[in-house]
């Protein structure tokens, strides 16, 4: 079997999933992460939009998110990888929010208060949440074909974000259909054995 891996040209946003946080952005040109009626205008600094947040959305967790705009655009929680890249930071700055309720995080963790490694977890997946709403925005989002001898599709599927997972589910699937046909031929062998011999 021969596997294909492609780009997903329309991939779903993973802001239309089920997510812990809500991804607050206030950009001029983009239309980015979560709906929401906040404007750019009603705040003099993130800093303002942030004590908002705490006060009337009740945030326990908040991380500031930063854009890098230039050939493409990407985002992260950290501006120190775009730092790196453009130290003057003409392509890069902050764009918004990504933050957690207390209610969001108790639903989730099905608990009845918060505790330090609540907030830490509830912080380590608003990082992942970024980081693949990072694999969308770059377009790391691949869908792979598997295909026959004869160049038959047999299977696909679409919507992985990061190539190593695409290639991952792609290649436990080539063993669970060859797995399969294994078993399958073996069977067909034991019914032919079992089977008597006919005799003139």
């Amino acid at each position: 079997m021969k596997i294909k891996i492609v780009h997903d040209e329309f991939p779903e946003s993973p802001r239309e999933w089920d997510n812990l946080g809500k991804m607050v952005c206030l950009h001029r040109h983009y239309n980015l992460g979560d709906t929401h009626s906040f404007k750019e205008s009603d705040f003099s600094s993130w800093n303002e939009l942030k004590e908002l947040l705490e006060k009337e959305e009740d945030a326990k967790v908040i991380l500031p998110l930063y854009l890098f705009d230039h050939s493409g655009l990407s985002i992260s929680c950290s501006s120190r990888q775009f730092r790196m890249a453009d130290s003057a930071g003409w392509d890069w700055g902050q764009v918004g929010f990504i933050y957690a309720t207390r209610k969001s995080i108790l639903e989730t963790f099905n608990c009845k208060r918060l505790s330090k490694r609540l907030l830490d977890e509830a912080k380590e997946i608003l990082i992942g949440e970024v980081k693949v709403y990072d694999q969308y925005l770059t377009g790391d989002v691949w869908g792979f074909i598997i295909e026959d001898d004869n160049g038959e599709e047999i299977e696909s599927c679409w919507g992985f974000f990061g190539y190593d997972n695409c290639e991952l589910e792609a290649k436990d699937l080539v063993s669970h259909i060859e797995k399969h046909r294994e078993e399958r031929k073996k069977a067909v062998i034991r019914e032919q054995a079992a089977m008597p011999c006919c005799r003139a």
